[in-house]
């Protein structure tokens, strides 16, 4: 008689679980598929997938949010990234994508979800292929401003007192509209500001050195660069894994930062100065004030900056959160007033601002690539309110020069 009730008591346990996940799965009339890069090449894009998975839950368990990371060696393994973005469209329920950040191979993958299921809104968040491109297929992209920021860094760095600006970049990157774009806006930027603008190169981390490699170049050349330029110089780049060695070693030696390529309180800062974050994974007003403190205990307080929220992190949250609504029809793709309201839902108290992209050559804005970005922090000072620094009309239509 024991076992018997042991046998029914299993199978009531079976028969409960299996309408709990079915509970779940009604909870989620559809999924949401996101595809970032790993822990150690994109972070924060990563981490704004968990937070979508925190608020949603997993598909595996019933929930709406599917997450993929795409390889650390994407532009090797272009293919692998293309087939994981097209398979999420095997999905019946499926009816977002975002990805982010949209890295060569999207654009193919997006397109490929269309043919087979065009209902699917796809949605890419820091593009690196050409806006014409990818805006041909994807239903929205949102990028940092790098139009606006191509003045307002140059200019916020003239604010902090420099009188250099060093761009660090390599040329995979320069081949890239929005950031060879935005490279020509930061010389006529900083020519207009008075500053000397120097442009170096440095190793690309997707090649044979690898990321190893060119994080020791980076720290093996900025103390030569301070020496060389003077410590009232401004350095950026364009690439995440450079960012953590440029930060170290001008915490040692001098220098300024305005803010990074995507801006983060987590995007270099933490490696950098030994920053513990143990506890307050996702508060970051928290991380902030960590940062913050560390910043000001180095005697660099003044000299770095940040948004106060992840651009990573909020492209990924962003964007997933819009598109849920647009599927849920509680708004258009062409809302970028709820696209904003989106962003700010994971960045409360912070400025944004945004634009349209708009073409060089035709000068006409393109109503599904949409440019968005955040006031600039200075750790030890506070913001510099760049959110309403007006941006002179002449800057919309530099292009990139091809160097």
């Amino acid at each position: 008689m024991k076992k018997k009730v042991t046998i029914l008591a299993a199978l009531a346990f079976v028969i409960t679980a299996l309408f709990s996940v079915t509970a779940m799965a009604a909870d989620s009339p559809f999924h949401i598929g996101i595809v970032t890069g790993t822990v150690s090449q994109s972070e924060d894009d990563l981490r704004g997938a968990e937070e979508m998975i925190r608020l949603y839950g997993d598909v595996s368990n019933g929930g709406m949010i599917k997450h993929l990371t795409y390889p650390d060696n994407f532009m090797s393994e272009m293919e692998t990234t293309i087939a994981q973005i097209a398979g999420l469209a095997d999905d019946p329920l499926m009816k977002v994508v975002v990805v982010n950040q949209a890295i060569p191979g999207t654009t193919e993958g997006f397109r490929k979800i269309k043919e087979k299921r065009p209902d699917i809104i796809c949605l890419a968040g820091e593009a690196h292929e050409d806006p014409n491109v990818i805006a041909s297929v994807a239903d929205l992209t949102t990028n940092a401003d790098f139009i606006s920021r191509g003045y307002l860094i140059p200019h916020s760095a003239k604010q902090l007192g420099a009188k250099t600006f060093v761009h660090i970049s390599f040329p995979r990157h320069m081949s890239y509209e929005t950031l060879g774009r935005r490279r020509a806006i930061m010389e006529e930027a900083c020519k207009d500001l008075g500053i000397k603008f120097v442009f170096e190169t440095a190793p690309d981390p997707t090649s044979d050195v690898g990321v190893a490699g060119a994080q020791q170049f980076i720290l093996e050349r900025t103390p030569a660069w301070i020496e060389q330029y003077g410590k009232d110089t401004a350095f950026f780049c364009t690439n995440d894994a450079h960012t953590e060695p440029l930060l170290r070693q001008l915490g040692e030696y001098g220098g300024y930062f305005v803010e990074a390529d995507l801006p983060s309180p987590l995007m270099g800062f933490p490696g950098a100065f030994g920053i513990d974050l143990q506890g307050i994974s996702g508060d970051w007003p928290a991380i902030l004030k960590k940062v913050e403190d560390a910043i000001v205990a180095k005697g660099a307080s003044g000299r770095m900056g940040t948004w106060a929220y992840s651009v990573g992190f909020s492209h990924t949250a962003g964007l997933a959160e819009f598109g849920k609504l647009v599927a849920e029809g509680k708004a258009k793709i062409t809302d970028t007033n709820v696209l904003l309201e989106s962003y700010g839902k994971f960045s409360p108290g912070a400025k944004w601002n945004g634009n349209f992209y708009v073409d060089a050559a035709t000068k006409k804005p393109m109503r599904n690539f949409f440019l968005v970005y955040q006031d600039t922090y200075i750790l030890g000072s506070g913001y510099l309110g760049v959110a309403d620094v007006p941006v002179p009309e002449k800057y919309l239509s530099i292009q990139m020069t091809g160097n």
